[in-house]
């Protein structure tokens, strides 16, 4: 059987619409590897496939969690390669499309063993998180202790930020330190990896019309509706994009002008970190999606290479 096909890159690039396209021409299935897909409601925010889609191609671990359940890597990753057995065990072949650039790192590669978690740390890390912000956590916190970790890690990934603080404090050692074999660019020989990519002034541009579309579907009334079911209580939740900036609109922080702005803003910063730490860290076979006019021939070329 055809090794399980990856599809990364940055937000926005087009992922989901080609996944569709090589999920019907092999009869394969999509495994989302984004961590915010899984929450129940964060529909318009995290750009879900629609239902339609969904019906047409067979999804997984898409709206699998409340907002009340937490989930880390680890665990996540777990459900990931369960779900991946399935879908071969039918005959097909999975489809894995991310999304969260550290979990398509430990699927390929296998997850860094470290220390075990330590929740009362955890709880003092999430404390902070929700006082000061992500910024705050990863440059005040995790820097003085890894500097390396710290330059590496976007705040927004708040779940790798509180892991290497952790780390490091109860090891002794910077997290960056003890994962040196990891970070590296790894030959990767159980997935076949493939990227896509375009101009950044192009992704830029699609990232800004993606957020006014969203706005337009209703991603406000989307937050408040989830602020009300406790959407703030989950801190990492809390801190994807587009909800984060909404919430504090919604606590008169700014106005909904400002809250647009923030989420293009954020929104394209999170991408350019997306590209380059896909590029350096991910053996990848990389496709300029704008090179093709047809998205369904982009897919040939894809598959023609298997």
């Amino acid at each position: 059987m055809m090794l399980p096909l990856v599809l990364i890159g940055p937000t926005a690039v087009g992922k989901t619409d080609l996944a569709l396209l090589l999920a019907k021409k092999t009869q394969g299935e999509v495994i989302s590897m984004d961590s915010m897909q899984i929450y129940r409601g964060m529909d318009i925010g995290t750009a879900k496939p629609t239902k339609e889609e969904r019906a047409a191609v067979p999804h997984h671990l898409i709206d699998t969690n409340a907002l009340s359940e937490s989930s880390d890597m680890g665990s996540y990753l777990k459900l990931v390669k369960e779900k991946e057995a399935e879908v071969i065990s039918r005959g097909k072949r999975p489809l894995l499309v991310g999304g969260t650039a550290m979990y398509v790192k430990g699927l390929v590669e296998g997850l860094f063993d470290g220390p075990g978690r330590d929740e009362g740390l955890r709880e003092e890390l999430r404390a902070i998180l929700a006082e000061k912000g992500p910024e705050y956590l990863r440059d005040e916190v995790l820097r003085p202790l890894d500097p390396v970790s710290a330059e590496r890690l976007h705040p927004n990934d708040t779940l790798r930020v509180i892991r290497a603080i952790e780390v490091s404090k109860l090891s002794g050692k910077p997290f960056s330190e003890q994962t040196k074999q990891w970070n590296r660019k790894a030959p990767i020989e159980n997935y076949r990896m493939v990227g896509l990519t375009m101009p950044r002034d192009l992704l830029y541009a699609r990232i800004e019309k993606r957020v006014d579309l969203m706005m337009e579907a209703g991603l406000e009334a989307e937050v408040r509706k989830l602020m009300k079911e406790g959407l703030e209580k989950n801190l990492t939740a809390a801190q994807a994009i587009g909800y984060k900036e909404l919430i504090a609109y919604v606590h008169g922080e700014y106005d909904l002008a400002r809250a647009v702005e923030l989420i293009k803003r954020n929104t394209r910063r999170f991408a350019k970190h997306q590209l380059t730490w896909f590029r350096n860290n991910i053996e990848a076979e990389w496709y300029d999606i704008t090179n093709y006019d047809d998205k369904s021939v982009l897919a040939d070329d894809i598959l023609g290479k298997d």
